[in-house]
């Protein structure tokens, strides 16, 4: 029984959902959004809800069932509020610069890295005295933020004896004692 996919959707206030092909677009004020889903669902949409149905309780029908209706509902959220991720660069000499779609990232290796960011992402590289610079990244695509902020950290994961890499705000990263505390 899925209890994800029974649950209606509520179009946000702004946002349109038509469905023509087994193509289901999602406009709103901040883009919009498209994702094929197959015939195995069934999409009604009416008086500003989406409702899901299966068309039989086989193992694939019930999986997919839940997972187009947290898709439908993450592209009304996206087009409508949008996602962001900050991610922070903890360590001596780490530093993030933005430059158009380009983020160049100094991560204590001898040389930066440049990475080139899809066009529906908008970096910003922000630093405070006295705080980690930040990488923030905002989109209405909730899998390519997600997609791409891990692409990030996997260049210089948290490491658990100093604390250094790159994390995302408010992760904890479960430290170490080292050698020294084994005596």
């Amino acid at each position: 029984m899925s209890r994800i996919g029974n649950a209606p959707i509520s179009i946000a206030q702004g946002a349109t959902v038509t469905v023509e092909n087994n193509v289901v677009l999602v406009k709103g004020p901040k883009g919009e959004l498209s994702q094929a889903i197959e015939d195995c669902v069934k999409l009604d949409i009416k008086e500003g809800e989406v409702t899901l149905s299966r068309v039989s309780d086989a193992k694939d029908h019930r999986a997919k069932h839940g997972l187009y209706r947290s898709l439908i509902n993450n592209m009304i959220v996206g087009v409508t509020e949008g996602y962001k991720t900050e991610q922070e660069l903890v360590g001596v000499g780490y530093r993030a610069n933005v430059s158009g779609q380009k983020l160049e990232l100094n991560l204590g290796y001898s040389h930066s890295i440049v990475m080139v960011l899809p066009k529906e992402i908008k970096p910003t590289a922000v630093s405070e005295k006295g705080k980690p610079p930040m990488v923030v990244l905002e989109s209405i695509d909730k899998q390519l933020i997600g997609q791409v902020a891990a692409k990030i950290r996997s260049l210089r994961k948290p490491e658990p004896y100093k604390g250094k890499g790159i994390r995302f705000k408010g992760e904890h990263i479960r430290r170490k004692a080292g050698k020294a505390a084994a005596k």
